[in-house]
């Protein structure tokens, strides 16, 4: 089953001629797509995935959070299969909790593409902090009572 669209575009044009004035108006549907794997509608929007992926390649390239682990062909595959991993799964986690970001900070809809790309470049710390607290690990160390902040 088709996913309904509810938005729809309309255009409108004034010509004016020698043989007189015409007016023509045209209407059509325009939706962002959703996306859907055996048919089923997964609730991805193609556009929010793209800016998660954007945001995922900068904090790659610019904050180094896949660093390299050595020069050898297998440490270089590696590294760069860990690279296309944190890619896709910012890019995931960008279009699944971008509009719920969205919603709980209560921002407007034209910040949406740029809040997915700021939920894609810091997918990555945001999804280790939770494993780590969801997995029952260690909890963090508090700095001894002489440490500077």
């Amino acid at each position: 089953m088709p996913e309904p669209t509810t938005t729809a575009a309309a255009g409108a044009t004034l010509a004016v001629s020698s043989e007189g004035v015409g007016f023509t108006m045209a209407v059509s549907a325009a939706s962002a797509s959703a996306i859907t794997a055996f048919g089923v509608p997964l609730g991805l929007r193609a556009d929010l995935l793209i800016a998660g992926f954007a945001g995922s390649l900068v904090a790659i390239i610019l904050l180094n959070v896949v660093p390299s682990t050595g020069d050898t062909w297998p440490e270089l595959v590696r590294t760069t299969l860990r690279r296309m991993a944190v890619a896709a799964a910012s890019s995931l986690t960008a279009g699944y909790l971008t509009p719920l970001a969205m919603l709980v900070a209560a921002l407007p809809d034209s910040l949406l593409l740029g809040g997915a790309f700021a939920v894609g470049g810091g997918a990555q710390q945001v999804l280790m902090f939770a494993i780590k607290r969801l997995s029952g690990g260690p909890p963090p160390a508090a700095p001894p009572p002489g440490a500077a902040p």
